[in-house]
């Protein structure tokens, strides 16, 4: 293949018939690479180190992968149905022009990701370059957003590597891992407690439903007869084996180490395998694992401001020089981010987690109650792209829910800045996602079914010929 061919040329464009490849086994491969790496590992500790035991902490991180894990996978499998990016496909719902409400927010977390994803690869890069944290942020950043840039293919192939190498790298840290501890103790030591539990589960499904703002960006170029149930196993199963092992991991780590990992997560955990080449090694791992998942959130994030610009501008095809110039706008940001987070970045990254919550459930299940039970996979993929045209520029009535469904969690949510009202007669447990799921899709669902004017009677793909950026 020649390196022309790598570099996408497709940014918000319905991928055509005769551009699509691939199996819904690519799917498993890139999600379980995104998955096993460091800020996992951090997410899973974090269910220890705010409380929690380690067996119903890694319970209550499997439970949470599963359920949000699924949330994902459904978004994962409208890739191949319509060739286009995730939140394009959010028009249909909230309007050309009304996306952009919970694109800006969606944007806000792609930097967030890149930010805290920088902060850990930074460390890795600082000790592998005999650098600072600050110089290896700024080099891990810049190897991301060139990555990025390249696109679909070389992401991809970057999962399928990063799948075989942190396979191999978690399965030799937690050999060594299971030396030191006494994991027999650890077990005999487990005591539910329903808001640790909870807890737990939130993690873990935050984690989850955060990729589904961008999940199906890298299923669009399957084929369109590809199977929506293969999509969706091979997403789920990818994407929560990669997590809960890293997760599980974590909680065993920050069972067994206390402060000393809390201290310095990556030192900590290079520290397990060994000195010498065995550590050089495992930081280029932990790099290249965050570089994996760092390369979608910069990927999801360029894609989510063409697609809020080219609500106003009516464009729908980028050029190279676009292209390069919102990658670049991804990187600064969350690199800017990520230097003045460093220091703070455990308490500030468990914030960020269950804040994202808030505002991307209710998001999902307006999409999902949309495109599977009153669209029921049927979309004007022209009208997309036209304010005019059947979906308009602001369907009032999902922004409406949209916004109910950010408000009605709001009694539920625990944070370092903010608890709600019903928190403490629930026993400190935050439910607020399960709310932001359930109201939503219901309000949304009752509206939507009593008129359907903008559900055609089958998919449209056809388009009129695009205006260049």
């Amino acid at each position: 293949m020649a390196v022309e061919d790598l570099v996408e040329r497709r940014s918000i464009d319905v991928v055509p018939d005769d551009e699509r490849h691939g199996t819904a086994f690519s799917q498993f491969t890139l999600w379980l690479g995104a998955n096993l790496q460091i800020t996992a590992v951090v997410t899973g500790a974090l269910a220890v180190v705010l409380g929690g035991d380690v067996v119903w902490s890694a319970a209550g991180l499997l439970l949470g992968n599963l359920l949000g894990g699924a949330v994902m996978a459904l978004h994962s499998a409208q890739g191949p149905k319509l060739g286009l990016p995730q939140m394009i496909q959010s028009r249909a719902q909230f309007g050309v022009r009304g996306a952009v409400v919970p694109l800006f927010l969606v944007i806000l977390m792609y930097v967030g990701f890149f930010a805290s994803g920088s902060v850990l690869a930074g460390q890795a890069t600082a000790e592998l370059t005999h650098t600072n944290d600050t110089t290896g942020i700024i080099v891990f950043a810049v190897v991301t957003a060139v990555t990025a840039a390249v696109g679909y293919r070389v992401i991809h192939a970057l999962g399928r590597v990063a799948g075989v190498v942190c396979a191999l790298a978690f399965v030799y840290l937690g050999i060594r891992l299971l030396d030191r501890v006494d994991l027999s103790a650890m077990l005999g030591d487990a005591h539910f407690d329903l808001p640790m539990f909870l807890l737990a589960v939130s993690l873990s499904a935050s984690w989850q439903l955060a990729f589904g703002p961008y999940v199906a960006d890298y299923s669009r170029y399957l084929p369109r007869a590809t199977s929506g149930r293969a999509t969706f196993w091979w997403t789920l199963s990818g994407s929560a084996v990669g997590s809960q092992w890293s997760m599980t991991f974590g909680v065993l780590v920050a069972a067994s180490a206390g402060d000393a990992f809390l201290a310095n997560q990556v030192g900590y955990v290079v520290g397990l395998g060994g000195t010498g080449l065995i550590a050089s090694i495992l930081y280029f791992v932990i790099a290249l694992g965050k570089l994996t998942v760092n390369v979608l959130n910069t990927y999801g994030g360029f894609m989510s401001m063409v697609t809020s610009i080219s609500g106003f501008r009516g464009r729908r095809t980028l050029s190279p020089r676009g292209r390069i110039a919102y990658i670049a706008l991804i990187m600064v940001a969350g690199t800017a981010v990520a230097l003045l987070g460093k220091d703070t970045f455990l308490t500030s990254f468990k914030d960020f987690l269950l804040f994202l919550l808030t505002f991307f459930t209710p998001w999902s299940a307006i999409n999902l109650v949309d495109y599977y039970l009153i669209s029921r996979e049927r979309y004007d993929i022209p009208a997309l792209f036209d304010p005019e045209g059947r979906y308009g520029a602001w369907r009032w009535d999902a922004l409406t829910v949209y916004g109910v469904g950010i408000l009605a969690q709001l009694p539920f949510l625990v944070t370092h800045f903010y608890t709600g009202p019903l928190v403490q007669p629930l026993g400190g447990a935050d439910i607020s996602w399960i709310v932001g799921l359930v109201v939503p899709a219901a309000l949304y669902w009752l509206l939507a079914r009593r008129g359907t004017p903008h559900v055609p009677d089958g998919t449209r793909y056809a388009l009129a010929s695009a205006r260049e950026a």
